[in-house]
């Protein structure tokens, strides 16, 4: 199935983890994380999230325009239900249009509210998703900024083809309950999935970046 190239950027404690138990907001990293993280956004025609990341980073998921970005990434995020809070500053922020995607929500589920706030809503699975932003509208790279629950569905599909890590090796969080990259600790993946590193930029103030590419063996 046609899909966009897609990586996810992340910033991980020096134990692994991408957010505490209580899956409180990202910020154990430097201002240049943030640099990076942007860089990183003007690469791609869409960014994607799940609903919770979302809520808990407060995110408006825009490149800011003194950074005179050639154009605003769509921006796409992900809920089981489709229940989404039109009060959020991603509805009243400029910036790429915004697509809603609903896995698994009820027969009954109306998207009205949603499409008359602007938003395109779209019921069907995240591999379809994925097909749709890629046919329907010319996004050749998609960037997922999380959550590891939504990474961890994409791993499944083997639709990781980058990642970019800022490794803080000035970090602890601990605790077994704490997400990864690819969500709360658990079974394993279907398979394993193998990456080469592309890029090691170790910095001076405990952090390091670090890039990986999927390795894809011919077929």
């Amino acid at each position: 199935m046609t899909r966009p190239t897609v990586l996810i950027n992340f910033a991980i404690t020096a134990d692994g983890k991408i957010s505490t138990v209580n899956k409180d907001p990202a910020q154990f990293t430097s201002p240049r994380d943030l640099q990076r993280l942007l860089e990183i956004r003007g690469r791609a025609d869409a960014l994607m999230v799940g609903r919770g990341t979302l809520e808990a980073d407060n995110m408006s998921m825009t490149i800011p325009p003194e950074l005179k970005p050639p154009r605003q990434p769509l921006r796409c995020i992900a809920s089981h239900a489709g229940k989404f809070d039109l009060g959020h500053k991603v509805f009243h922020s400029a910036g790429g249009a915004i697509h809603l995607l609903a896995t698994t929500a009820p027969e009954d589920y109306d998207p009205g509210l949603y499409e008359a706030a602007g938003a395109t809503v779209h019921r069907c699975s995240i591999q379809e998703f994925l097909h749709i932003l890629a046919t329907g509208h010319q996004v050749r790279t998609l960037l997922c900024e999380g959550g590891g629950t939504l990474v961890r569905t994409l791993a499944e599909l083997d639709a990781l083809d980058e990642i970019h890590l800022t490794w803080a090796g000035h970090t602890l969080l601990g605790g077994a309950e704490a997400p990864t990259i690819t969500g709360p600790l658990g079974d394993h993946l279907p398979a394993s999935l193998e990456f080469e590193l592309t890029h090691f930029e170790p910095l001076d103030n405990g952090e390091c970046f670090l890039s990986y590419r999927r390795k894809r063996r011919p077929s």
